[in-house]
């Protein structure tokens, strides 16, 4: 969540009345984040923010802002869009749904497409122990299955695919150590993913992004004596892809010892097992969950190399250190059955 696209005040103040929210009190720009530009937007109505996609293009965004009407109208705590009162819904199945059809859900702002959502309660907690790794692995596994009859399909764009596609790019960017494990990892991936093992996965939509700043849990007085998640947001990595792959993105963030990239048993075994009490992995997944962890962590190296020795300009832009995720590929890698311990009394 950087600042890429600077927005006037009073264009925004014109969107929110508009919208029917009332007027604009305040706009904030958010720190933190590499790819689109975000506001918080207090109104005399409520907290929201303000998303102006900058990579996104409009016919993309329908799949992303649907999936999290989808799931807010399913009783999870995630940011709802706020319709454009001046577009009317589509009528009629969305799979039948032109692409080009107008969404009532996307906006325009300072001539980029832009969302504007409900701001969630809570903060999110950057060190978490194993309680709010259960919190986590249960949320994950509800949302796949409220979002098993969701009828829009839209590959995960930053899939392998993308991995082939971007590798080649940032090679020269890096030294021969880690051009090779890069190869090599790649390789392995493009072996995995041709496999009958791969192809048997469950899949769905899928978060791809829901790391440890995209989580909030309660605080002070409603948080009470255990953590309490009350929101998920940031679905603009979301597609179709594998379950498996989505819980071993949270395993490779929420699981991990941030300095080190090590895997910590305790959170894992507490993540997993909350999450197998609301959907239990099947032989398959279990199988190719240690292939999984390899592939979140390279997902993130790849996309962070590209990041941070290929930047765009945007004022309060940090890009992430691509080193951390080197180091959890390594890891992964070099002790496959880490998650052993918690996989097996659960087959048993």
């Amino acid at each position: 969540m950087a600042v890429f696209t600077e927005v006037e005040f009073g264009e925004a103040d014109a969107l929110v009345q508009r919208l029917g929210l009332g007027p604009l009190r305040e706009l904030r720009g958010i720190e933190g984040g590499i790819e689109n530009t975000n506001y918080f937007a207090t109104t005399e109505t409520g907290e929201f923010v303000l998303t102006l996609f900058e990579r996104l293009s409009a016919a993309q965004l329908p799949y992303y802002l649907c999936l999290m009407k989808h799931l807010a109208e399913r009783g999870l705590p995630v940011p709802e869009p706020v319709p454009d009162p001046d577009i009317a819904p589509p009528s009629g199945h969305p799979l039948t749904i032109p692409a080009q059809a107008p969404c009532e859900l996307l906006l325009q702002v300072a001539g980029k497409p832009a969302a504007l959502v409900q701001r969630l309660s809570g903060r999110s907690e950057l060190a978490p122990g194993a309680a709010h790794c259960t919190e986590l692995g249960a949320m994950l596994a509800r949302m796949h299955l409220a979002a098993r009859d969701f009828p829009r399909i839209q590959p995960n764009l930053r899939g392998l695919a993308w991995w082939n596609e971007t590798v080649p790019v940032v090679l020269p960017c890096i030294d021969e150590a880690q051009a090779a494990l890069l190869r090599a990892e790649l390789a392995y991936q493009n072996h995995v993913a041709g496999s009958s093992a791969y192809a048997a996965l469950p899949r769905g939509p899928v978060h791809a992004d829901m790391f440890r700043d995209n989580v909030m849990f309660a605080t002070g007085a409603e948080a009470g004596t255990a953590p309490r998640l009350t929101g998920v947001f940031d679905f603009y990595f979301a597609g179709t892809d594998t379950w498996l792959f989505d819980l071993a993105v949270c395993l490779n963030d929420w699981a991990i010892d941030l300095p080190t990239g090590r895997h910590d048993a305790g959170r894992a075994e507490a993540l997993l097992a909350a999450y197998e009490t609301v959907r239990p992995l099947n032989a398959a997944e279990r199988a190719l969950l240690p292939a999984m962890l390899r592939a979140a962590a390279l997902r993130f190296w790849i996309s962070r190399l590209w990041d941070f020795h290929l930047p765009r300009e945007a004022s309060m832009l940090k890009p992430h250190d691509p080193a951390h995720f080197e180091r959890v590929l390594r890891e992964r890698a070099a002790h496959p059955h880490a998650m052993a311990p918690a996989l097996e009394p659960i087959a048993a």
